[in-house]
């Protein structure tokens, strides 16, 4: 790699510092640019109220990311005399959007998960007036992306199918990504969102490394104030029902390290309602 990708995540917070009066001369100069750029290259390129230009070739079809999403993204990054500064990555990087240039935050989320296309970024929403490293200051930069995973929940997804494949899993998956097995749906009272309930379960990874060994007894709590994939998934067993419920990290402990479960991580738990109380 020409140039590490990591220097996009410092700059943010660098360029928060270049003088404003350069950035103001750089803004006209960038503009005519990125518009000579656009022609020569004959690109169908949309522009915003910041100065940013970008194209969407495909816009996907998956989930739209926020600018305080967590994704994952193949980009390339190079000059408009087409001089490649940031090889970047063809599988892909994670990351969480506020720690990135302000042109990412902005543009990333006119796609959606499959989504790819073009950023074109003026330099007061990239690296500023001032040179840093191999970037000169008050560079245009463009950016070729592909949006592979927001919230890990594409990555996740993908997951969840292989293991209910290996294990020959009769899952059902539910519109928020949840998938849940019934091995006994329970003849007992069933459950709203709401209810204290008491659960046996154990929880673990796809790896089948246990990261809760649970209780066999069951615990009594209350389904507001757990996880979203319990708050969904336990309301489809009634009373002496039981199963399994595959958790993508959004339903889960979401995108940060949570004591010994990794940010993005999917989560089963093999549960049995015991009783609604």
């Amino acid at each position: 790699m020409k140039y590490s990708f990591l220097a996009i995540i410092a700059v943010f917070f660098m360029s928060c510092s270049n003088d404003s009066e350069k950035l103001i001369d750089y803004s006209a100069q960038n503009e005519a640019e990125i518009q000579a750029y656009i022609a020569e290259n004959d690109l169908d390129a949309q522009r915003t109220s910041s100065g940013l230009y970008y194209v969407i070739n495909e816009e996907g079809t998956g989930k739209r990311p926020t600018a305080t999403s967590v994704i994952t993204v193949s980009y390339k990054g190079y000059y408009t005399d087409k001089t490649v500064f940031d090889q970047g990555s063809t599988t892909g990087v994670t990351f969480n959007l506020q720690q990135v240039i302000k042109g990412w935050i902005e543009g990333i989320p006119f796609f959606k998960e499959g989504g790819s296309g073009i950023l074109l970024i003026p330099a007061h929403l990239a690296y500023g007036s001032k040179d840093y490293q191999k970037v000169p200051g008050g560079s245009v930069l463009i950016f070729e992306i592909k949006l592979l995973a927001v919230e890990f929940s594409a990555t996740n997804d993908a997951q969840i199918v292989k293991y209910i494949s290996d294990n020959q899993l009769n899952a059902t998956k539910t519109e928020s990504g949840l998938y849940y097995v019934i091995d006994e749906a329970g003849t007992g009272k069933q459950p709203t969102s709401t209810s204290n309930v008491t659960v046996a379960y154990k929880g673990y990874f796809t790896n089948k490394t246990v990261f809760d060994p649970g209780s066999t007894t069951g615990i009594s709590l209350n389904l507001q104030q757990v996880i979203k994939g319990w708050t969904e998934g336990i309301p489809y067993f009634k009373e002496g029902g039981s199963g399994k419920l595959l958790i993508p990290a959004t339903l889960g402990y979401g995108s940060y390290n949570y004591n010994s479960i990794p940010g993005g991580s999917v989560l089963i738990f093999d549960v049995k309602l015991i009783s609604v109380n």
